[in-house]
């Protein structure tokens, strides 16, 4: 008697009970069906999983940190906006999941087309960039190493042309209007002409002596924390730190029309007061033998205001002789020995409804500033006449309104 053709659906799985149990020709039916389907198999030109392998994924056209793994190569591009926050927090724009890294442990800023800089946010292990630790804001360059916590990133932003326009009625010079149409891997510097705007030049005193005495991991600590908790406020306050120099920031306002109300400027004395109240509490947090200080220059002017942003927020930075006097006033307190310097022009617009002069503790002075051929009429005070006339311009706007 012919033996019976044997099928097993292809979800039935092979059960050995049930193979012991036939016959032997239906097993070699079996074995037969096998070894066809295997023979089919090797013939093919493409495995059946071949089509579900993704191709590989091409670096980006914008600047981008690279992280490699054994999964293949994993892009975080630096174009939408200018500040990007790295950490083990998944609310960071480039989330590490590494034990290693603080929960936000450094920060990068975007100051101009492909220039970017590296801050560590005080974070406990430390970034590095080729192998050396990250104390003040570093430059990056195509091609550096960095690494947080135990990962390591590659950076990559290729050199290219700026094109540069001074078209103001088509560049939007209006900051209420939407920001400019950005077209992926463009690296489009608007150039704007004459926008009014307040620079304030922010730097700690004492820097060098500090530095020779703390420890390496201490001082990146305190500086990446200083230099956070400086971003954090002067955003609060309506501006964004246009630069990072070392042991200083740079903060620009910029202002909506050809006048600056009395308002408008004691935000950025706000701002700078709470500055000086957070550097002089630092040195509590790290026990450290005593209060870093700070001194700063203000200065108002007409300056060009390059908009080197894209995506969803312009990108504002400010260049000319406004910007050089902030920080010629800056520097020149260190020489005076005070804490705050401001332009005439600031000092115009700070008084501008007393025109007794009564409110006003800063003194006027003239001072040779570096690159000045003339000696310029300066005003001058401490923090605590800062707090002073914060104080009673408060109480007096609040009487006013």
């Amino acid at each position: 008697m012919d033996a019976q053709p044997f099928n097993i659906p292809a979800s039935v799985t092979y059960d050995p009970s049930r193979l012991a149990s036939l016959p032997t020709s239906q097993l070699v039916e079996i074995i037969l069906r096998q070894q066809t389907l295997i023979q089919a198999l090797q013939q093919s030109q493409a495995t059946p999983f071949e089509e579900a392998v993704p191709p590989p994924l091409l670096p980006p056209k914008s600047p981008y940190l690279l992280l490699r793994t054994e999964e293949g190569n994993c892009y975080f591009t630096l174009s939408e906006g200018s500040c990007w926050t790295v950490g083990r927090s998944d609310d960071n724009s480039i989330p590490l999941a590494d034990r290693w890294m603080s929960r936000n442990h450094a920060m990068i800023q975007a100051m101009a087309p492909n220039e970017f800089y590296l801050i560590d946010l005080g974070s406990r292990n430390g970034t590095f960039i080729n192998g050396r630790r990250v104390n003040i804001p570093v430059s990056l360059r195509h091609g550096d190493h960095v690494t947080f916590g135990q990962t390591e990133l590659e950076f990559f932003a290729q050199p290219t042309q700026l094109k540069l326009r001074d078209d103001s009625s088509t560049l939007g010079l209006n900051l209420d209007a939407p920001p400019p149409e950005n077209t992926e891997g463009s690296a489009t510097a608007l150039l704007h002409v004459r926008r009014l705007l307040s620079v304030l030049v922010v730097d700690i005193r004492g820097f060098t002596v500090m530095a020779r005495q703390l420890d390496e991991a201490l001082l990146s600590e305190v500086m990446g924390t200083w230099f956070h908790q400086a971003g954090n406020i002067i955003r609060q306050y309506g501006s964004w730190v246009d630069k990072y120099i070392g042991d200083a920031v740079m903060a620009v306002w910029i202002h909506r029309s050809n006048e600056v109300s009395p308002r408008e400027m004691q935000r950025v004395l706000m701002a700078l007061n709470d500055l000086y109240h957070m550097t002089s509490h630092l040195h509590v947090e790290y026990g450290l033998a005593q209060p870093l200080r700070v001194g700063a220059g203000i200065n108002t002017g007409y300056a060009m205001v390059g908009n080197a942003g894209s995506g969803d927020r312009p990108d504002y930075t400010a260049l000319g002789d406004t910007v050089n006097a902030a920080f010629r006033l800056e520097s020149v307190t260190k020489e005076l020995k005070i804490d705050v310097a401001l332009g005439a022009t600031t000092f115009g617009y700070l008084a501008a409804r007393d025109s007794d002069g009564q409110v006003m503790p800063f003194r006027m002075q003239l001072a040779n500033l570096k690159g000045y051929e003339a000696p310029m009429p300066i005003y001058t005070g401490t923090f605590a006449d800062l707090q002073d006339f914060l104080a009673m311009k408060i109480k007096r706007d609040d009487t006013l309104y």
